[in-house]
């Protein structure tokens, strides 16, 4: 069978991009590009729409090539010349790289292994002063529970002992009450369906086991570089809970997919044992659904509170390109995140923000910065996106922060692909990181074709 890197393997694919190629008929050189792994794939068609089942039997048979390679995934370009003959350039991502959206870009270079965004490595702020909502009443919760549950099993003193010692936490009252009511193990009722249900309906969630309790942590919220490096949150002083990825007195007792948790470290209006919802599609912060355990299983629910919103936030800023008119205008003790735009005005210094003490993101389209060097001034920079002569300037300078946790080659990859890669490369080497692989194919397609047939699969 070819293999990954056998053109035979990509001629399909590649006759399947150049459907409808006007370009090859007319004598110009055409461009496909795309990114294919073995579970989905972002192609560079001419055709639009969803495709056919034929179409769809093409991308499947480079998946499967991929798969017996035990390759994730490819980034590919080909140049495809009037007469047939092509170059066909593929782009093996190592572990050191968070994939880009899209057929464009090499995606994030992660320069430190595991490494997070600031928000989430943020901990929760102390709150010395939050006490239990008055609505808190673990007497009045364990009468309801057990006229609901009169046969449920409980916990056992020793058993919600152990549960707070492997969180390192103390539970709330309300949350021990609970539990010595029932311990919610599927073993207590084995196959009764019936006697699960009642659980479910006497609590008005999916209750966990006490043995599934567990903290929520930042990193099992799916950070992705490429998209939470520009997000910048704060939790305003009438928040009730904190703007924060994770904490570790959020204790997730219910749900699946989205969960429910008590909050021990509420924000400044909240309380102590307050009931939040961890949404699975957000990658940050939590939403308040109850003032205490009690108003749950009671389902006095908390409406939604409005959302805090300023009319212009310091920690984010974007220049150029119909944003502020100058980097000046940007400047603020809290800026977190600067976009550096091309458009009117550029190329911009960086000059104002060198001293800004949280300037923690900076992205800079190719050309907008008049001395890429003023980057070396910079406070302690986490995230770098700029273009390829920016990059070199620094690279030949020695001047790369070593401040950085992953960084970015801004610009569409599938045009000088072997130029990102290089300097993709240069940066990773200087982590001691792994290097993305290149390796570039030539083959012949023949003259370009009116219709295209799956050819050999």
């Amino acid at each position: 069978m070819p293999s990954a890197e056998d053109f035979a393997t990509w001629e399909p694919l590649l006759r399947l991009l150049l459907v409808g190629d006007t370009e090859r008929r007319a004598g110009r050189s055409v461009r496909v590009s795309g990114r294919i792994g073995r579970h989905g794939c972002s192609l560079s068609r001419r055709r639009r729409g969803r495709m056919s089942s034929a179409e769809r039997a093409v991308v499947e048979h480079t998946q499967k090539a991929l798969a017996r390679g035990g390759v994730e995934e490819v980034a590919f370009t080909a140049e495809v010349h009037p007469a047939g003959r092509t170059t066909l350039g593929l782009v093996r991502h190592c572990p050191a790289v968070e994939a880009a959206s899209g057929d464009s870009g090499l995606g994030v270079l992660v320069l430190v292994d595991g490494s997070l965004p600031e928000p989430w490595r943020r901990l929760p702020a102390p709150a010395p002063e939050a006490v239990p909502a008055p609505s808190a009443d673990p007497v009045l919760l364990e009468r309801t529970l057990r006229e609901r549950l009169p046969d449920a099993v409980g916990a056992t003193e020793e058993e919600i002992t152990a549960a707070e010692a492997r969180l390192g936490v103390t539970l709330p009252d309300e949350l021990k009450v609970l539990y010595r009511v029932t311990r919610a193990r599927r073993d207590d009722w084995g196959d009764d369906q019936e006697a699960r249900n009642r659980v479910y309906s006497a609590v008005g969630c999916e209750l966990s086991a006490l043995d599934d309790l567990h903290r929520v942590e930042a990193a099992t919220r799916h950070p992705r570089w490429g998209r939470e490096a520009t997000t910048a949150v704060r939790t305003p002083p009438d928040a009730a809970v904190q703007s924060l990825a994770g904490s570790p007195g959020w204790i997730v007792f219910a749900g699946y997919g989205d969960e429910l948790a008590v909050d021990l470290t509420p924000g400044p209006r909240g309380h102590t044992g307050q009931i939040i919802l961890i949404d699975h599609e957000q990658s940050i912060g939590a939403e308040l659904k109850a003032d205490s355990l009690t108003d749950l299983v009671l389902n006095r629910m908390r409406e939604g509170r409005p959302v805090h919103r300023e009319r212009r936030s310091p920690l984010v800023a974007e220049v150029g390109s119909g944003g502020l008119p100058t980097v000046e205008a940007a400047a603020h003790p809290s800026l977190e995140v600067l976009s550096v735009r091309a458009g009117q005005g550029a190329p911009f210094g960086l000059g104002p923000v060198t001293g800004m003490p949280r300037l923690r993101t900076l992205i800079a389209d190719p050309g907008t910065l008049a001395d890429p060097l003023e980057i070396a001034r910079l406070a302690g920079p986490e995230f770098l996106e700029l273009g390829t002569q920016e990059w070199r300037v620094l690279l030949d300078a020695g001047a790369v922060p070593r401040t950085l946790s992953a960084a970015a080659i801004a610009g569409r990859g599938d045009q000088d692909r072997q130029l990102h890669v290089a300097i993709a490369n240069e940066l990773l080497v200087l982590w001691g990181r792994p290097r993305i692989s290149r390796t570039v194919l030539e083959g012949d397609l023949g003259p370009a074709r009116g219709q295209w047939a799956v050819d050999g699969i």
